[in-house]
């Protein structure tokens, strides 16, 4: 049965974008964005996680991020651009979440902040266990401390999306662009 099976969700702030004169949703990405972007899209290639879905925000700096990862990614996968997402708080992002078909085993959720770090925060569980310097609890203590645009944040659980909830998911993945050498290029 498909509502069994573990599921993966790939929490994805958008890259930095610029300050244009424009409205907040009509902000396009910086060029250290357009840099980071598909590094991201190539690391999610790399690490087998090619969604089955893409939930996005409709800003324009989100769906940017989306267009240049995609192109890293060499995938593409069906994509829904959502504009609830855009001022969503952690608990509306769950919602829409719940609401993804149960044949999709990986999630990717393009989004800003702070809902997308505080539902990060909000599902991954404590690590169980005494502190042994493993790469679950290091990225779970980095998510915590900062995440940064363009950040990915890997979380996987048992069951359907519907049954998603706080404490509920673990997280395998905090990845950075720095952690890529995605903003070591030339320029900002």
């Amino acid at each position: 049965m498909a509502e069994d099976h573990g599921r993966t969700l790939v929490l994805f702030r958008h890259a930095k974008s610029a300050w244009p004169d424009v409205a907040d949703h009509d902000r396009p990405l910086a060029r250290r964005g357009v840099r980071a972007a598909p590094a991201m899209g190539r690391w999610l290639r790399d690490a087998g996680l090619v969604p089955g879905h893409v939930l996005c925000s409709t800003a324009r700096r989100a769906r940017e991020t989306w267009q240049y990862a995609q192109a890293g990614l060499a995938a593409s996968p069906p994509v829904t651009f959502d504009g609830r997402i855009y001022a969503a708080a952690p608990a509306g992002l769950l919602a829409l979440i719940r609401e993804v078909p149960p044949a999709t085993g990986t999630l990717l959720v393009i989004g800003h902040n702070p809902a997308i770090e505080d539902l990060a925060r909000l599902l991954a569980a404590a690590p169980v266990g005494p502190r042994t310097g493993g790469s679950h609890h290091s990225d779970l203590d980095r998510m915590r401390s900062k995440f940064p645009t363009a950040a990915i944040a890997v979380l996987q659980f048992g069951g359907a999306w519907g049954g998603l909830a706080p404490g509920r998911a673990r997280l395998t993945a905090f990845v950075t662009p720095r952690d890529l050498g995605a903003e070591r290029a030339s320029g900002s």
